[in-house]
């Protein structure tokens, strides 16, 4: 089976050894996905704005691996602050809403940087 990596240019995916997504067959996961762009925090201090930013990352990514949202079966929400929920949850379901995929939303001790309020995976399944 082919497998394709999709890279987002970031210094570290070379460091660490890892792709944004990988495409095997029909099946596409997505890296755990935080509110960076370059060395700058987007959304700094704000859970909603974050997620978003994420969101539309995770959703060029699989644009380029030749799917889209509507393809996400699976999304894994690492939050810093369960009580932020509500405010990562409607930004979730400002992308996700008519698609539904499963999740799961838990509370980390912490994200790489302390900045990052929000770490996202997703799994996509395409025709």
């Amino acid at each position: 089976m082919e497998r394709t990596n999709f890279s987002s240019g970031a210094p570290w995916e070379n460091k660490v050894g890892y792709s944004r997504a990988v495409r095997t067959g029909n099946v596409i996961e997505v890296s755990g996905t935080v509110a960076a762009d370059g060395d700058k925090v987007k959304g700094e201090g704000d859970a909603y704005a974050q997620t978003k930013h994420i969101l539309a990352r995770i959703e060029a990514v699989l644009q380029a691996a030749g799917a889209s949202l509507h393809d996400v079966v699976r999304t894994r929400m690492f939050v810093t602050d369960i009580s932020k929920w509500e405010e990562i949850g409607r930004a979730h379901g400002e992308f996700f809403a008519s698609i539904k995929p499963a999740t799961t939303m838990v509370e980390v001790s912490r994200l790489i940087d302390p900045r990052f309020m929000v770490e996202i995976e997703a799994t996509a399944y395409t025709k």
